[in-house]
């Protein structure tokens, strides 16, 4: 069974990810609301895969995925984007991002890219 760590600054986000993924037979390994944390949780728990938000407080995702990346370079990253950070995405896939996923959660794709981080 893969565990994710799930970092995103919203509450309902990580119940929503943690609901689907659960269903989908992954286990959480972890929750983190900011970049920072996510960095720390990863390197204490080194899931298999992250669901990575990338507007948080105190450090985005990008930041956060280059550190991981940086440290971990065989870290498997999913990026969680809201509409509109084409930009955003473009830096992020330039930075190692394995797949994505947009809100709000289609459960299909968030599954399809968990399953793309396994192969």
């Amino acid at each position: 069974m893969k565990n994710v760590l799930i970092v995103d600054d919203s509450r309902t986000s990580r119940r929503i990810l943690r609901d689907i993924l659960e269903r989908a037979g992954y286990s959480i390994a972890g929750e983190a609301i900011n970049g920072k944390e996510g960095v720390e949780l990863y390197a204490r728990l080194k899931p298999d895969i992250v669901t990575m938000d990338i507007t948080m407080p105190e450090m985005d995702g990008i930041e956060a995925l280059k550190e991981i990346k940086e440290e971990f370079p065989d870290a498997k990253v999913v990026m969680i984007t809201a509409a509109g950070q084409k930009d955003k995405m473009m830096e992020a896939v330039k930075d190692g991002a394995t797949e994505f996923v947009s809100k709000p959660f289609v459960e299909e794709t968030v599954i399809e890219a968990l399953e793309h981080c396994e192969m």
